[in-house]
């Protein structure tokens, strides 16, 4: 044999055992980064839900709270007036439901699109059904005569939209648990 031929064998006798170590190596320290990139990643997802959850539980419960703040009953309770006229009750109600979704307007956030949508429409509904028994009333009456309209509306829809809306904020909220 020649020499150049045996020089060959030497290299292929040094590089296979080298390449095959190489592999290993490569291998095992592939497999070990995967495995460590794997626990970090479940670790910031763990550290990520430990902030995220107490937000998004928190945002349920002032929904929820929005929701029963702007019912009906509620609004009569905390603004209707003795001397007052059905005109001022129906602004008092509407600033107050406008004031109450834009102090919670920021809760849309940690919430579903569907959810917030649902909320949107229980806020619309709870003005529509103000301004529609509104026409049906003399403005400058006393508010007794809005108020009680109101009042025996909200008594005879038992699935109003603000308990589908309460119904569905429930329904979110059990899904973290």
């Amino acid at each position: 044999m020649s020499n150049w031929l045996m020089a060959i064998l030497e290299i292929i006798k040094v590089t296979v055992p080298a390449l095959i170590v190489y592999l290993t190596v490569h291998h095992l320290m592939k497999t070990y980064l995967d495995k460590q990139y794997q626990l970090r990643a479940l670790e910031f997802k763990q550290n990520q839900n430990n902030t995220t959850i107490p937000s998004r539980l928190q945002a349920y419960e002032r929904l929820s709270l929005f929701c029963e703040r702007i019912a009906i009953p509620s609004l009569m309770l905390r603004l209707r007036e003795e001397e007052q006229s059905n005109a001022a009750l129906r602004m008092a109600m509407l600033i107050t439901i406008q004031q109450e979704f834009e102090y919670n307007i920021t809760q849309q956030v940690y919430v579903s699109e569907q959810l917030w949508q649902i909320i949107k429409i229980a806020r619309d509904n709870t003005v529509l059904d103000i301004n529609g028994l509104y026409e049906k009333v003399e403005p400058k009456g006393a508010s007794k005569e809005l108020a009680s309209a109101l009042l025996a509306q909200a008594e005879s829809q038992s699935a109003n939209s603000l308990n589908m809306a309460l119904s569905a904020i429930k329904k979110e909220a059990s899904l973290l648990m």
